[in-house]
């Protein structure tokens, strides 16, 4: 999904399924994909359990939305996030939406939007069921946002650790498998020239069509470049462009 900042985008979460400390972080990563034209949170704020947001909604100029909870051990937020966005959606005032939550009742509802011409991000935490992330154009996990990333040859999982208190584990990374190296061969080869050679912007755009919760920092890198240069099984040669502090990164598969 490419970056685009004038998108409008409504920002809609629910209190009850992400942690408060993280939404300084997940503001941020949504000014990535466009203006937050919305902010709205939604939860029982007469409960005790959601009294850590007030300081960070007022500091973060996010509504609040009371839902009451009228069912024990049913999280309340559903039915109000869900028939605000539909509000929202026929306004016409935004291009997309970004869902914060971890929560698979938002799976209908992200279809819904996606059908009616609608970008959805989503934002929830590596316990979202599949079906969710399935949904959404592009899913982030927070356990990643503002977390250590590889830059070049000389990281180490504590630089700049003081900077990332907040995030558990400070090292989200994992190793690539061989199903992530699969997929990026297979978009290689979908978007290659004759030559075998690709555009690596447009391989890392295919990706994320194929596998929405895809992000170079899920494995500890910063973006795609860095990931791939790690990898053996490619080739990477960069070109120059218009721009000549702009080269333009194009990838192949070895056995080509």
């Amino acid at each position: 999904m490419p970056n685009t900042p004038e998108l409008r985008l409504a920002v809609l979460i629910d209190a009850e399924n992400v942690p408060y400390k993280n939404i300084k972080g997940i503001l941020a990563e949504v000014a990535k994909y466009g203006t937050p034209t919305l902010k709205r949170i939604y939860g029982d704020w007469t409960s005790s359990s959601l009294s850590g947001w007030k300081n960070y909604l007022l500091e973060n100029a996010i509504t609040p939305i009371q839902q009451y909870s009228y069912t024990s051990g049913k999280n309340s937020s559903d039915s109000a996030l869900i028939i605000d966005a539909m509000d929202i959606l026929y306004s016409e005032k935004v291009d997309g939406f970004c869902i914060v939550s971890s929560d698979s009742d938002f799976t209908r509802l992200a279809i819904r939007l996606r059908e009616a011409g609608m970008k959805v991000i989503g934002i929830g935490e590596r316990k979202t069921p599949s079906a969710f992330i399935a949904a959404c154009e592009k899913f982030i996990y927070i356990e990643i946002i503002n977390a250590p990333v590889k830059n070049g040859n000389n990281y180490t999982p504590d630089q700049h650790k003081d900077d990332f208190v907040e995030q558990e584990p400070k090292n989200s990374s994992v190793e690539i498998g061989n199903d992530i190296i699969s997929l990026i061969s297979d978009s290689v080869n979908d978007v290659a020239d004759d030559n075998g050679w690709a555009f690596l912007a447009d391989v890392g755009n295919l990706i994320s069509k194929k596998q929405p919760d895809f992000d170079a920092r899920n494995y500890g890198f910063s973006k795609l470049t860095p990931l791939v240069k790690s990898l053996k099984c490619f080739q990477i040669e960069e070109r120059e462009s218009s721009n000549s502090r702009i080269k333009h990164i194009y990838i192949r598969n070895k056995n080509k």
